[in-house]
């Protein structure tokens, strides 16, 4: 039995702008990729809404930080074979970090967490694939166009910055924006038909990444 961690926000969550609310247990991308690996992978779904990479944020009452909330998470779930970092889309809200850059360097503080940290019983470091999240995109929604103001053009840098970070550090890379495109709606989050595509864009890859 393999097992994967699927660490991100709201993305991985499952979070629908319609409604708002939560999508179908069988559209989230984490349970896509679970149903297309079948019973030899067991794929965990470690999603939480406003999740940064490795910043704070102190405007809702869990701790939104993923990097100081990943150790626990290492541990609640080890052994792993893979951990899935699908994170930034939150960093570029201004108040948060607002460059691409910083989202870099997160997630290189989260690839860092993953090497160095005791795991029970001795069992030896996951596999890393870094996604990187589908671009921003304009929304008639104000709260949510006011929350990510200048946010559409860094996040486009994303995919690059992680590219090379991934080549550089020696992890797999990923990147969801081929695959899924933003909803208008609020211009951040999923609609069911693009997340199903994320988990779908990813089983190959994961498939390599396991050897199976």
């Amino acid at each position: 039995m393999k097992t994967v961690l699927c660490y991100g926000d709201s993305l991985t969550w499952g979070y629908s702008a319609e409604g708002p609310s939560r999508h179908a247990f069988e559209d989230r991308w984490p349970s896509v990729l679970q149903n297309a690996l079948g019973p030899e992978v067991e794929v965990i779904a470690e999603g939480l809404n406003g999740r940064t990479t490795a910043f704070d944020d102190h405007l809702a009452g869990a701790d939104r930080n993923g990097a100081r909330l990943l150790p626990s998470m290492l541990t609640t779930h080890a052994p792993l074979d893979l951990v899935i970092l699908f994170l930034g889309a939150n960093d570029m809200k201004p108040w948060i970090a607002g460059r691409a850059i910083a989202s870099k360097q997160g997630i290189g503080r989260l690839i860092n967490i993953i090497r160095s940290h005791g795991y029970p019983f001795g069992e030896a470091a996951p596999e890393i694939l870094v996604v990187a999240p589908p671009p921003l995109r304009e929304t008639g929604d104000p709260d949510f166009a006011a929350m990510f103001e200048g946010g559409i053009e860094q996040s486009r840098m994303l995919a690059s910055f992680y590219a090379d970070l991934a080549d550089e550090q020696g992890c797999g890379f990923f990147d969801a924006g081929l695959v899924a495109r933003t909803t208008p709606q609020d211009g951040v989050h999923l609609d069911a038909e693009n997340t199903r595509a994320v988990g779908r864009g990813l089983e190959p890859v994961v498939r390599l990444m396991l050897g199976l």
